[in-house]
Formats: C-alpha cells, sequence, structure tokens
C-alpha cells in the first residue's frame, strides 16, 4: 500500500522536481516553489553558472516569480518549500518579501542561515520573523546533493570539461 504524502511532503517533492531541472543543466541541485492558499505560484531551481550570476538562486527566482503573480512584493500568505537550507541573501529575501513560513528539506552546516550558522529568518532585531519547520524529505535532499557532489569530483577527477 503506498503511503499518503503530507502537505509538506507534496511540495517537497514539487521542489526536489525543480532541484532535478539543476542537476539535468551541471548547477547544484536545489529547487524551490512559493504556495500560496493550496497551491504552486511560484517556481525556481539554481541557475548561477547558466546566467553567469551570483544572485540566480532558487529562492530569488521564485520570490521574482510570486511577486510577479501576486502583484505585490509581499509574500506574508505564502509558505516557501526549499530543498536546502537558504544562504544569507535568500534568507534575507525570504525576510523581506514577508514570508509567512519556510519548510526546508536538508540542512546546510556550510553555509545555511535558517539555524545552521545563524538564522536570519528569526532574529527579532529585524521587523518580521520568518516560521521555520526543517527536515521534510530530508535524506531525499541531501542524497540528491551528496550524488551531485560526488559526481562533480569524479568528473574533476577524470578532467572531464564543466559546462
Amino acid at each position: 500500500m503506498k503511503k499518503q504524502l503530507t502537505q509538506s511532503e507534496k511540495y517537497m517533492k514539487a521542489a526536489l522536481r525543480e532541484a532535478k531541472k539543476a542537476y539535468k543543466i551541471n548547477e547544484v541541485p536545489i529547487g524551490c516553489v512559493i504556495v500560496q492558499q493550496d497551491k504552486i505560484i511560484a517556481r525556481g531551481y539554481n541557475r548561477r553558472n547558466i546566467e553567469q550570476n551570483a544572485t540566480a538562486h532558487a529562492e530569488i527566482t521564485a520570490i521574482k516569480k510570486a511577486g510577479k503573480k501576486t502583484g505585490d512584493w509581499r509574500l506574508e500568505d505564502c509558505t516557501m518549500y526549499i530543498t536546502l537550507e537558504p544562504c544569507q541573501m535568500c534568507a534575507g529575501a525570504i525576510v523581506q518579501a514577508r514570508m509567512k513560513e519556510v519548510v526546508i528539506g536538508a540542512m546546510n552546516p556550510k553555509a545555511g542561515c535558517a539555524g545552521s550558522i545563524l538564522n536570519l529568518l528569526k532574529m527579532q532585531q529585524f521587523n518580521h520573523q520568518v516560521q521555520i519547520t526543517t527536515g521534510v524529505l530530508g535524506d531525499e535532499c541531501a542524497g540528491m546533493l551528496t550524488q551531485f557532489f560526488s559526481e562533480l569530483r569524479e568528473k574533476k577527477k577524470q578532467g572531464i570539461k564543466l559546462d
């Protein structure tokens, strides 16, 4: 019998599908969806290398799309599902967008700013704090990243040029 997915797992699966798009183009496989009123209104995945743009992260792309979709930069009634804990830039953008909640798959001990290194989403000094849920499909999210970096190291060892 097939296990029924929770709502958080359903949307994290959608974020994982976005991460797979990044994987296919040799980008770090991070994916994101933004949900409003139980409907995905925006999607994003990493495109830094393709666009040669340090800000082309999954979260930033999705926030831009959500703002266009809603006609407002304030995303106060939205939840973001992201496969990897946001960096400082993305965490700042999430706070600026007034996101209600962020659901995270895998934590990022080297660059995460939603609890690993620091928590920009919960700083009382800011005018907005964001609810955080962690570990949703965490093994699946972390596994994709582990596999990607393992393959990347192997390609570099073999001298394969990466696009």
